[in-house]
């Protein structure tokens, strides 16, 4: 398996600027196309888990990767962000913003477009993945290079998801009206805003490849949505009741374990904490850095704290630093959400995160910066297990501190977050064993076709059945037409 940070191994076959990974073992095959940052995190550990059962993986994936280097990706994206939510910037601004996201979003995708075209340029290569008969295809449908690979292998096509191009997973597959799924005002903005990239930004780039390889008639939208499986990477403790489809798996948690003990240095630390126990927080994978202000109130707040703070940041220190405080550059996130002297976790509110505080009873302070963040805490947050402020208020009216005051001191927080625990633990079956379940019964059945639903590929009009109901109204039209007609002459006689 070929890791983030690690070496380029011998075997890799360099094309230009990609990098393509080819590893050896026995039993079923799986060519996996992962996607970066905190999606690779949880796509390694359900690698790791279908290694250890004898089945051969093949990784590939390009070497400009911005889970290494991210800086020029997120950095102007949160400035930009922090400003628009204080309220400073002009209508223009934010516009800016948005143009930002779409531009960062374009090349990424652009990046992931001209992935699928070396490689399906490439007859060595394709010829040499032919000849490796791989069972199936498991993708992040975040990144659509994995989707066209499927297609032109004539593999079986899984996703490891929650999010896509435009937006929420099941919000492409699964009727989701309004009247009962929740989405607030800023929600649907941000749903809009992501139908908007997927839609002129995004899709009309893998639809040029699509067209250059297949030819016009298949459409990329099609093959995106005709997937065997979707794992989908919540449960209904976390989601909120909904209509699903008969492909899409819930394995929530999957990555979520128990934990281990501590390094020395962290046990020591933790445990001098005495009665007050521990605050952690990160950031995530992607933030390693804020603006200068709101690091010095961050650090400013939990200096006024009793209790004991691991904070992971690797931005530049402050001078409002506190005594209490151990800043490091990494850390053992899950085993320490499992640590029982650990109160209160702080947190951008990722997927994965969000999942291990559930999994380990750990109530959240949130502070989302963009993308699916204000989803999950949504959720989080209405069932009582969290408390949200942006990053850009964090600082008027110490309401950082308060939140972290408020989320210690009222223990309803705790006692939510522990009934969802009970709720996510108590299932039959493990989500990881669930999901290897089913991956497995996509390779025993060479697909799922039978749980593949076709109204992806019916036109607007027949899936509303407009063209059924403008029909009967013509038919009607004309029935009602004639009887009058009829009407009329029997009047004359």
């Amino acid at each position: 398996m070929h890791h983030g940070r690690c070496k380029q191994p011998p075997n890799a076959k360099r094309l230009g600027s990609l990098s393509f990974i080819v590893l050896f073992t026995f039993h079923g095959r799986i060519l996996v196309v992962p996607m970066e940052g905190s999606h690779w995190v949880n796509m390694d550990i359900m690698i790791k888990a279908f290694h250890l059962r004898g089945h051969h993986i093949d990784v590939v994936r390009t070497n400009k990767s911005w889970y290494i280097k991210d800086d020029d990706f997120i950095n102007p994206i949160l400035k930009k962000n922090v400003a628009n939510k204080r309220g400073k910037t002009s209508i223009m601004s934010f516009v800016s913003l948005q143009i930002e996201i779409f531009r960062a979003l374009f090349e990424m995708h652009g990046m992931m477009c001209k992935m699928a075209t070396t490689m399906l340029e490439d007859k060595e290569l394709m010829g040499v993945l032919r000849r490796k008969k791989y069972d199936l295809v498991l993708t992040d449908r975040a990144w659509g290079a994995g989707i066209i690979l499927a297609h032109t292998l004539e593999l079986p096509l899984v996703y490891n998801v929650r999010w896509v191009t435009s937006g929420e997973g099941h919000l492409t597959i699964t009727p989701s009206p309004l009247s009962y799924i929740p989405m607030t005002v800023k929600n649907l903005l941000f749903y809009g805003t992501c139908e908007i990239q997927d839609m002129f930004f995004i899709c009309p780039q893998y639809q040029t490849v699509c067209n250059q390889f297949f030819g016009p008639n298949v459409k990329y939208n099609h093959l995106l949505q005709g997937a065997d499986l979707w794992l989908m990477r919540v449960d209904f403790v976390f989601e909120f009741p909904r209509p699903t489809m008969p492909n899409v798996v819930y394995v929530g948690g999957f990555h979520c374990k128990p934990s281990k003990p501590l390094p020395e240095h962290l046990e020591q630390f933790v445990q001098s904490s005495g009665e007050h126990g521990v605050i952690i927080m990160s950031l995530g994978t992607f933030i390693n850095e804020l603006p200068d202000e709101k690091v010095n109130k961050i650090a400013a707040a939990f200096a006024k704290l009793p209790q004991k703070v691991i904070w992971s940041y690797k931005g530049s220190r402050t001078s409002t630093l506190g005594n209490n405080t151990l800043v490091v550059d990494w850390m053992p996130q899950n085993d320490l959400l499992g640590h029982p002297n650990i109160k209160l976790f702080v947190a951008h509110g990722g997927t994965n995160g969000v999942q291990e505080a559930i999994y380990h009873r750990v109530p959240v302070v949130s502070l989302p910066i963009f993308y699916d963040q204000y989803d999950n805490l949504l959720r989080l947050q209405a069932r009582g297990a969290a408390k949200t402020i942006t990053i850009a208020t964090l600082d008027k009216e110490d309401s950082f501190l308060k939140a972290i005051q408020e989320v210690l001191t009222e223990p309803s927080y705790r006692m939510n977050m522990q009934r969802l625990s009970r709720l996510h633990r108590d299932q039959p079956v493990k989500p990881m064993d669930k999901a290897l379940f089913w991956i497995e019964f996509v390779m025993r059945h060479k697909g799922a076709a039978h749980l593949v639903t076709e109204s992806n590929k019916m036109p607007w009009y027949s899936y509303y059945s407009v063209d059924v109901v403008a029909f009967s109204f013509a038919i009607f039209d004309v029935w009602t037409g004639r009887k009058r007609k009829g009407g009329k002459k029997r009047e004359g006689f």
